[in-house]
């Protein structure tokens, strides 16, 4: 039997074991889960540069007891240069290289919003402190993981080329299992950071050399975009359920679709976790879910209809009237990429916070700022050239596949999960969510059990329904005969996420859990 972790003192789950004892030890020095985060966050941003890093985004859900949580938009508009003209003679915007570099990075800005919502629950640790282990990390090295040399080997012909991607993550050619990483240039800009403040990132120094080193190498960024950027408390989307009330984040992201998901399955009066009415279920539920995102989600500013009516009773009872529990609707649909970490915390005090950060694809956009060691996100491909919900603007906020969750039950208490994992996000939540809260598994097993997606996600372009082959046999032949095109993958594949659940009970008991397809653990106090 596979068991949750359990303490008193606090938690932090990431799928990076060095950075979930970086939170940790924030958390034994008296920190708060928010400044626990932060250093999580910096470390995972040296442990694992594939999927995440300080040149991409955010966002936060916080929660504290009493009170309703508030969430943090920490994602950055596209340059004021970024502009269709500025990508005259291109079908669309490249995926690699300076010019996919076209977004500020918000990522930075959401740590320091979160740290100054934190700072009226007590003295707060300086940011120095917050920085120290991720500066070691940088400095000393880490031992590169087995995810980080596969996509570095599938994604060579790509990244290769790309201005200091080998200089800072190859310099030997395609690293092996265990190699030492050393990140001398991202130590100097993290103790940069640490002694000169975390707006320095925007409007100091360290903007100026991100900014400069971008131009020359042919980015739309200007040191005027990153000074106008500041990330933005916003209030979260909730969905009510039977069971409590969960909380994402509003558009761009594509929060409100991990809402409608679990929103339109808890319409369906499935009784019992892993079976066919189960994924079945989830599974239409998603494409519900996915039409209406895929046809209005983008920068709010420019969004004809409010996601939040899609959570509405009346909405869900509707969609949820469309759902055959015994046959497939036609898919695929338009798929949305993205790879990404996510990570939870909790301390003594209740605080519970549900964080994901992300560079877009794997390494982002390749290129690696002179002098900063920071790798850029290439989230502003995502962005379209063509007229439509997502057409390229300057100033405006691109989709973002990440959406972090966080659940208060009726039994008081307090959840947060997430995963990376593109268009698997919200379908690996759901299935997560659905199998603890609803159905009552051990919280560790509902992480660690077989999982499906529909759709394109991390590390793969097909659009079928892909399950681990650790399903039941008769449950994927009941599939197919429902009309799933279904696809058996490798069982604890990297392509269904790396998911995490930590919990505050209303004893005070904090539970959590890891994904063994990752790298990481659940680190107590």
């Amino acid at each position: 039997m596979l068991h949750s972790k359990t303490c008193v003192g606090g938690m932090v789950t990431a799928p990076h074991h060095l950075a979930a004892q970086a939170g940790a030890a924030v958390l034994r020095e008296g920190g708060n889960a928010v400044e626990a985060m932060v250093a999580a966050a910096a470390a995972i941003a040296v442990v694992y540069p594939h999927m995440n890093g300080i040149g991409g985004d955010g966002f936060w859900i916080i929660s504290e007891p009493g009170r309703e949580p508030v969430a943090i938009q920490a994602c950055g508009p596209s340059a004021g240069l970024a502009d269709r003209q500025f990508y005259a003679g291109e079908q669309s915007i490249p995926t690699r290289g300076a010019r996919a570099a076209l977004t500020v990075a918000g990522a930075v800005s959401g740590w320091s919003v979160a740290l100054e919502h934190a700072s009226r629950w007590g003295k707060a640790l300086p940011v120095a402190r917050l920085l120290s282990d991720a500066i070691g990390y940088a400095k000393a090295g880490v031992p590169i993981t087995r995810s980080q040399v596969q996509l570095t080997r599938d994604k060579w012909s790509q990244l290769s080329d790309q201005p200091g991607f080998v200089d800072t993550y190859a310099h030997g050619g395609v690293p092996s299992e265990g190699d030492i990483l050393k990140q001398p240039a991202l130590a100097s800009t993290l103790e940069r950071m640490a002694h000169a403040g975390l707006d320095d990132f925007y409007r100091g120094d360290l903007a100026q050399t991100l900014t400069s080193g971008l131009e020359r190498l042919g980015s739309p960024l200007r040191a005027a975009d990153l000074a106008a950027y500041r990330a933005q408390i916003v209030a979260p989307l909730k969905v009510q359920l039977r069971s409590g009330s969960v909380y994402n984040l509003p558009p761009p992201t594509q929060g409100v679709s991990a809402l409608m998901i679990i929103g339109l399955f808890d319409r369906l009066g499935v009784t019992e976790a892993d079976g066919f009415a189960h994924i079945h279920g989830l599974v239409e539920a998603t494409k519900r879910a996915f039409i209406l995102r895929n046809a209005h989600v983008s920068d709010p500013a420019h969004m004809s209809v409010n996601a939040g009516d899609w959570l509405k009773e009346a909405l869900l009872d509707s969609e949820a009237a469309y759902i055959r529990s015994d046959m497939a609707a036609p898919w695929p649909h338009p798929a949305k990429p993205g790879d990404t970490i996510w990570m939870g915390a909790a301390d003594a005090q209740g605080r519970v916070v549900s964080y994901i950060q992300s560079i877009f694809w794997e390494f982002g956009s390749g290129v690696v700022v002179p002098d900063t060691g920071v790798v850029w996100q290439n989230r502003g491909a995502s962005f379209s050239l063509d007229d439509g919900v997502n057409q390229l603007l300057p100033g405006k906020l691109p989709f973002h596949t990440l959406n972090p969750s966080l659940a208060k039950l009726n039994d008081g208490r307090t959840i947060a999960y997430g995963t990376m994992g593109g268009e698997g996000q919200p379908q690996t939540q759901a299935a997560v969510f659905t199998r603890h809260v609803l159905f009552g598994q051990n919280m560790q097993r509902a992480v660690s059990a077989p999982r499906w997606l529909l759709g394109r996600t991390w590390g793969d372009v097909s659009t079928n329904l892909k399950v681990e082959g650790r399903i039941d046999p008769e449950t994927i032949l009941a599939l197919r005969r429902a009309g799933h095109e279904v696809e058996v993958v490798d069982d604890y594949t990297d392509m269904m996420g790396h998911a995490g659940v930590v919990a505050v009970h209303p004893n005070g008991m904090i539970e959590g859990a890891t994904d063994p397809r990752a790298d990481g653990v659940c680190a107590g106090v």
